[in-house]
């Protein structure tokens, strides 16, 4: 068949409009160069249907099929699924070290181990106060003196007992509020789900929903640090979420389920809080450590005191001086000078309440060092995750830019095509007056 005489017009069009598509693509990505969960994203160019001429050959009459062009396919995403999976997996545990961290960092900050504030110092000072007054008996001032230690060493037991509990509770209140009505567990998910019907009407339309998937992959990350997270693609471009172990996905294409019971297995923040908040959990060990310490010195000063009890319960939260300077005991009755029984409470230093005490120092030191290099060892993990995948889906603006020129010459080249067409067909029509179509 004869080749019609236009179709050099469409062939140079063609170019045209699959540059400009590319250069709107390369001008996408670098205005989103530094836009968080942006994918890069690029142009899928294949050539036009061909003609196909019967006879083109005058010798032996055998056909040919003549491009016509080339055409956009489709404008899709660089992204690495692999790689979203092992970041969110590495998010998770990053963010579940550092809740960790940060919660038992705040009892170390309250111990103020070593310092002359500190509990040891003040143990320190009550057993002196003690051995001062064996030396002077029936000095008031001596025994004032012990009242006023013991009164203090009690409170500091209590404030320390209390700001455990307070982180305890601060951590309860964290969980509460993530994943409460309007939290963000909540949030994240309502959006995918409204993204998820987003993207299936384009999918199913035929038109990749780029942006709109870049959107769905950043609240999915989001979850992840929340807790363990698990992607499950489907069919019409929809995901199903499934969230720290739940029994039920979180999204389900357009449906949320949620709220739903999560264990301290779950990872991510929300499984360290649960964690820190149970009865195995590290603050509640604190706090029996604590009670230990308490129960300890009570008792073994009380068992010197058989008179009257120096201090009332047997717990940080509960443990008090009730003796007056006047009903100290310092040694056996009837013998006012005596000074037998304050030697031996004295001698109690370095006894079961400061080794306790020191092992629980040294316990939550050891805790905070451990959180501590887990959080240091997990962000690296993830920056070097994070780095591959950037290498796959970031946006390089040297490169764009190099893409830019490469289209823009393209669509030059192609324009002049269509000038040299348009050139001949005036020439044709100026020497003829018409144009075979």
């Amino acid at each position: 068949m004869p080749i019609p005489t236009l179709q050099g017009l469409q062939t140079a069009l063609s170019g045209l409009m699959a540059g400009q598509d590319a250069l709107d693509v390369t001008g996408h990505n670098i205005a989103n160069a530094n836009t968080p969960g942006y994918s890069r994203q690029t142009a899928l160019l294949q050539t036009s249907n061909p003609l196909s001429i019967a006879a083109l050959s005058p010798v032996d009459g055998k056909g040919a099929q003549l491009g016509t062009g080339v055409g956009v396919e489709t404008i899709t995403r660089i992204r690495s699924s692999f790689l979203d999976a092992q970041f969110r997996n590495e998010s998770s545990s990053l963010e579940g070290a550092a809740t960790l961290a940060e919660a038992l960092s705040q009892v170390q900050s309250a111990l103020n181990e070593p310092s002359s504030s500190g509990m040891s110092a003040q143990l320190s000072a009550f057993w002196t106060s003690w051995s001062n007054l064996a030396n002077s008996p029936t000095s008031a001032a001596a025994r004032e003196a012990v009242v006023s230690a013991g009164k203090q060493l009690a409170g500091t037991l209590k404030s320390l007992g209390a700001q455990v509990e307070a982180v305890s509770s601060e951590a309860s209140q964290r969980y509460a509020t993530i994943t409460g009505s309007g939290g963000e567990v909540a949030s994240d998910a309502e959006q995918i789900g409204k993204l998820n019907t987003q993207i299936k009407i384009a999918t199913e339309a035929g038109q990749p929903p780029n942006d709109l998937l870049d959107r769905r992959d950043s609240l999915i990350d989001n979850l992840s640090k929340l807790a363990q997270v698990s992607v499950t693609e489907n069919k019409d471009g929809t995901v199903n979420v499934s969230f720290g172990g739940a029994a039920e996905p979180l999204v389900e294409g357009s449906t949320v389920h949620w709220p739903q019971e999560l264990s301290a297995s779950s990872g991510g923040q929300l499984g360290q809080l649960l964690s820190l908040t149970s009865p195995e959990g590290p603050l509640a060990g604190y706090q029996e450590a604590l009670n230990q310490v308490a129960a300890q010195l009570s008792e073994s000063v009380n068992a010197l005191q058989p008179s009257t009890p120096f201090f009332t319960g047997t717990t940080a939260a509960s443990i008090a001086v009730t003796a007056t300077p006047e009903q100290i005991q310092t040694g056996p009755e009837g013998e006012p000078g005596a000074n037998s029984i304050a030697l031996s409470v004295a001698a109690l230093r370095g006894g079961e309440a400061d080794q306790s005490y020191g092992a629980f120092v040294m316990k939550v030191g050891g805790d905070v060092q451990s959180a501590t290099s887990a959080q240091e060892n997990g962000a690296a993990m993830l920056n070097a995750v994070e780095e591959r995948r950037q290498s796959v889906s970031g946006v390089s603006v040297d490169e764009e830019m190099t893409h830019l020129v490469a289209f823009q010459r393209g669509y030059e080249a192609s324009a002049r095509v269509l000038t040299a067409m348009d050139s001949m067909l005036e020439t044709l029509i100026e020497h003829t007056g018409r144009v075979g179509l």
